[in-house]
């Protein structure tokens, strides 16, 4: 199949405001995005609000502002703009009414005035007799008589697709390949519902076509309803598109991932502090491989090897694991400035004063290494910051005669002169342990309790080189008993 075609690329990334980006959503956009920077085509933000009780104030702005914070900047959209707008579903509707009335016109739509009763009465029959629930077609073949006549009584209605009964549809899909479905398992369809506004289907196909969209590229879920779509295309003798569907994203239990099993809001990892950039490298990776399978890539190294040939046809994991080993990694080799710059909202949060620079730099330089997320980098930096507070067990530790001897000759050593190198504390590290006759843990290990809080933790020079002499002295007398 040739994927690009011969027509410019243009793509679309079409979520409903119902709350917070899925991070499958978030993946969905991404693939358009990269394909679209592939291959110098355009990326479109398209809002699907038909659905009016679904939507949530504040969920647009919050949507775009997402997709900004991990770079996905879309070429036309709601704000920006564009030569196809408006690019809110809601604000089309006469857009879709028009064609909906050329549908029925044609023939391949009719009027349906079933009440939402009978139709509940259908689907809990069909439930009972284990069979999928499907419109029985009691209004297809209504005469026009009848249809005028309800139509001048009020009676309220829906339009929904004539979809044919016989035959099978056959399509390709990139990543699926050539595609086979039974047209007598295809429901008929509601296009325009009774408050007037179209559903996902209509509207979708319109806007698809008339925004000269070239790719379909969405989840695996809307696989089924491509006959449906086809056939719309079909009645109003428009071009196809090229179809690509992801794959699903599976819990670790191969379940579809779902916020029962864990948390699937791309804001709230944002929030704890995973990078944007984790989080798109990681997303990318979830259904695609790379030409020499690597782990870590960054936006722009994207764009320029997405394709999508490489997308899989099985699901793939979302493995937290995963995501947090790939955290860890960006957040040690990323420039120490910016991910100072990054964590300082949550030290703010904290209560922590950062005022002092170059302090605050040496200690995220030691915090980052603990950490893969910058919520959590807090929690390995406040022992740098107010007093060290030791447990019952520690505190017995301190006290011992050894411990005592070791906290005395430091203080002596250190009041000595205000600043040392690292080489010079690793020279009175050696003094230490010849003069007192202590090595090993039981030289370190009460030191790094009074500096740090901690048996474990960063070396010797470090920590009195982020803790400055005084400080470093002082949190030792702190220890004398």
């Amino acid at each position: 199949m040739t994927i690009a075609g011969n027509k410019d690329v243009r793509v679309r990334f079409a979520p409903s405001p119902t709350g917070y980006l899925h991070v499958g959503g978030l993946r969905t956009a991404l693939f358009n995005y990269l394909f679209a920077r592939q291959q110098g085509g355009t990326f479109i933000l398209r809002i699907e609000d038909t659905d009016q009780k679904r939507c949530v104030e504040g969920a647009l702005d919050n949507l775009i502002s997402t997709l900004n914070r991990e770079g996905l900047h879309y070429d036309e959209g709601p704000e920006k703009g564009g030569d196809y707008g408006p690019y809110i579903q809601s604000e089309r509707t006469e857009i879709y009414r028009k064609q909906a009335e050329e549908l029925l016109a044609k023939g391949h739509a009719y009027h349906c005035f079933c009440s939402e009763e009978r139709l509940e009465e259908l689907r809990e029959m069909q439930r009972r007799l284990r069979k999928p629930p499907m419109y029985d077609g009691k209004c297809r073949t209504l005469s026009s008589e009848e249809v005028s006549r309800n139509l001048h009584d009020g009676i309220p209605s829906v339009i929904r697709l004539k979809y044919p009964k016989e035959g099978r549809v056959v399509f390709d899909d990139v990543v699926r390949g050539r595609v086979a479905v039974e047209n007598d398992i295809i429901d008929d369809q509601v296009l325009i519902k009774s408050d007037g506004f179209p559903t996902y289907h209509l509207a979708n196909v319109v806007d698809d076509h008339l925004m000269k969209i070239s790719h379909v590229i969405r989840g695996e879920e809307w696989l089924s309803s491509v006959p449906k779509h086809i056939y719309l295309y079909q009645a109003f003798g428009w071009e196809l598109p090229v179809f690509v569907h992801l794959p699903l994203l599976l819990n670790p239990d191969r379940s579809k991932l779902s916020k029962r099993q864990g948390d699937v809001a791309v804001e709230s990892y944002l929030e704890k502090g995973y990078l944007p950039e984790v989080i798109i490298n990681f997303i990318a990776l979830l259904g695609w491989h790379g030409p020499d399978d690597r782990e870590l890539y960054t936006l722009e190294e994207l764009e320029k090897v997405f394709t999508l040939d490489r997308i899989n046809k099985a699901g793939a994991v979302f493995d937290i694991e995963k995501l947090n080993w790939m955290g860890g990694i960006y957040i040690r080799k990323s420039d120490v400035a910016y991910i100072a710059d990054r964590a300082k909202p949550y030290f703010e949060a904290a209560g922590i004063d950062t005022g002092d620079r170059e302090k605050y730099l040496k200690v995220i330089a030691v915090a980052r290494e603990y950490v893969f997320c910058l919520s959590r980098i807090v929690d390995h930096a406040r022992m740098f910051y107010g007093d060290v507070d030791l447990t019952d067990e520690q505190t017995k530790l301190a006290g011992e005669e050894s411990a005592q001897r070791i906290y005395a000759f430091w203080m002596e050593a250190l009041k000595k002169r205000k600043t040392w190198t690292k080489d010079e504390v690793n020279e009175l590290i050696q003094q230490g342990i010849a003069t007192l006759g202590v090595k090993g843990k039981n030289f370190y290990f009460p030191l790094r309790l009074a500096l740090f809080g901690n048996t474990h933790g960063p070396d010797i020079p470090t920590l009195i080189d982020i803790l400055g002499t005084d400080e470093a002295i002082r949190r030792m007398e702190a220890c004398i008993v």
